[in-house]
């Protein structure tokens, strides 16, 4: 393991040469334990890019924060918010702060449906919280609420057990759909994606999603236009009529 950037030299130094024993993630978090108190937390943030690639190993290109090296594969991690070395302890301490991870085998829903049935908070602000729901990103959070009819502004504490279920349910499906494909496909096979115009290259593809991106295009269900706003710093995107509670 190497640090081209520099910024993270010095723990790269204590991590090089070790076996990585096992990898897992919280939420938008991943960690790659190294032994006891060797924990390299990475956190992608919005420009973050962890790509695999084949040996032999090229020159880095860019900033590199971290190159993992192999016998028959490489990595090298760029852009990330977050690269450091952690104990055990700080560990724990990071994932006490993280809320259920629909992804995760040892996840309990009601840990989340506590937080949200107690807040005044708008679905739109609870969906992005990662202390209450870890790894919920932007274009989830806009499909989701689509999916389940369900109101940005609605606080959390009006959303009825129910309902909250249901979009628990329809959140780890997608999630787990993203996972396997590798990318994010929202619509129902009922919609059709050709009726929409084809999707911009680098993005997420318009043409597979309900609301994300799609703001003033007529709605895929009812063909109302879909409303877009700005909410704590990033872009949300609702049917009025079709998610209007």
């Amino acid at each position: 393991m190497g640090s081209p950037q520099g910024r993270f030299a010095a723990d790269a130094e204590l991590v090089d040469g070790r076996v990585l024993e096992s990898t897992d993630a919280h939420g938008k978090h991943l960690f790659q334990h190294y032994g006891p108190d060797l924990v390299v937390h990475v956190h992608l943030g919005l420009w973050g890019r962890f790509p695999n690639r084949r040996v032999p190993v090229q020159p880095p290109r860019g900033q590199i924060r971290m190159r993992m090296v192999g016998r028959t594969h490489y990595a090298d991690l760029s852009g990330p918010s977050a690269c450091e070395l952690l104990t055990d302890v700080e560990v724990k301490a990071l994932r006490s702060r993280l809320g259920a991870d629909p992804l995760r085998t040892d996840v309990d829903p009601d840990e989340a449906w506590a937080r949200v049935s107690r807040s005044r908070a708008p679905l739109a602000t609870l969906l992005m919280d990662q202390s209450v729901i870890a790894g919920v990103g932007n274009v989830f959070r806009a499909e989701a609420l689509f999916r389940c009819r369900l109101p940005p502004q609605l606080p959390g504490r009006e959303l009825g057990r129910e309902r909250w279920e249901e979009l628990w349910a329809d959140l780890t499906a997608m999630l787990r759909d993203g996972e396997r494909r590798g990318r994010i496909e929202t619509l129902r096979p009922e919609h059709d994606p050709a009726l929409l115009a084809p999707p911009d290259r680098g993005s997420v593809c318009a043409s597979v999603v309900y609301t994300y991106r799609r703001g003033g295009q007529p709605c895929l269900v009812c063909g109302t236009p879909i409303a877009r706003a700005t909410h704590l710093a990033r872009n949300l995107f609702w049917c009025p009529t079709c998610q209007a509670g």
